[in-house]
């Protein structure tokens, strides 16, 4: 018997100079994300525009946040679902987490700053919004080279347009001698494309499609890039929205910080006609996405194995 091999994500390069569309390695990326999204629902994204500053200050920025007092973060209230303060939740003990909307704005990140640093926080506020800002280039390149692989870039200015972001401070302690290591709990995300970024302390797993966890590696200089039911529903199912969730190593003394970045769009989510035939009929109507939030905030939409059938199913 050999050893079992576990499946891993496929790693697309984007550090690359000659990454221009056009050229080889462009047209080599695209086929790479297109089956990464459609294997797995994501892929390892190698990218090295955050600088080894941008990589502390962002660290540092977390340990600030959550450092703050429990009544100072709680003030983190959106009327969007998931957008604000989660914490201090007996299902998820270990996990607590903070919302920047609308993160690549000055006006997002300074209406967050002040929020939680009344006389002000600089630092902070430059820290997130370049971070948020470096994050939504990548976020808008594979967005391109997604549509190109689908021969749809026809309409990728009009959704990077309609792109907002939402920055998510991510934090999941060390669990305690008899505690639970389950850290958040099995789900997919609602956003249409969701960007990765940890510290050293590993926990992600990812479903693929076969039903097999994978233990994501974070190499260095790299995010996790992976498609939320909102890029599902606009492939027509062609891409896998994967169920992922955080486990902690049980011995494990450290804390795990992500930075998640999320992208929302603002005009209706739809299928272009190009992606349905008589092969792939059509399987999602259009729709609003804040509406699919909403959704899944209701008892329905959280306890649903299928969201979109049942959200938006035609």
């Amino acid at each position: 018997m050999g050893s079992l091999k576990h499946p891993k994500l496929l790693v697309v390069d984007f550090t690359k100079d000659n990454l221009k569309p056009g050229s080889s390695a462009w047209t080599t990326a695209c086929k790479d994300i297109k089956q990464g999204l459609e294997q797995h629902g994501c892929f390892v994204a190698l990218y090295d525009k955050i600088s080894s500053d941008l990589n502390k200050a962002i660290f540092n920025a977390a340990d600030e946040l959550f450092d703050l007092p429990t009544e100072t973060k709680i003030q983190n209230v959106n009327d969007k679902p998931y957008h604000g303060y989660v914490g201090q939740m007996p299902i998820v003990p270990l996990h607590e987490g903070l919302g920047i909307d609308y993160a690549t704005t000055e006006e997002g990140a300074q209406s967050f700053t002040k929020l939680m640093w009344p006389k002000g926080n600089d630092s902070f506020c430059k820290s997130s919004m370049s971070f948020a800002s470096t994050v939504a280039e990548l976020d808008r390149l594979v967005a391109r080279m997604l549509f190109e692989s689908y021969r749809v870039e026809k309409y990728c200015d009009s959704h990077i347009d309609a792109s907002t972001y939402l920055l998510r401070f991510l934090k999941y302690r060390a669990p305690e001698i008899g505690e639970t290591t389950m850290a958040f709990p099995s789900h997919t995300d609602k956003s249409f494309m969701t960007i990765l970024y940890q510290n050293q302390v590993s926990g992600l797993e990812i479903k693929s499609r076969d039903g097999e966890w994978i233990d994501v590696e974070f190499p260095p200089n790299s995010c996790v890039v992976m498609a939320g039911d909102a890029c599902r529903a606009w492939s027509n199912d062609k891409v896998l929205s994967p169920n992922h969730r955080v486990t902690m190593d049980k011995n494990g003394k450290d804390t795990r910080y992500t930075i998640a970045l999320f992208s929302f769009l603002s005009h209706n989510i739809e299928t272009p006609k190009e992606l349905i035939d008589v092969e792939n009929p059509q399987q999602f109507k259009s729709f609003v996405h804040m509406d699919l939030l909403k959704f899944y905030d209701t008892d329905h939409g959280r306890r649903t194995q299928t969201i979109l059938k049942d959200f938006c199913g035609v």
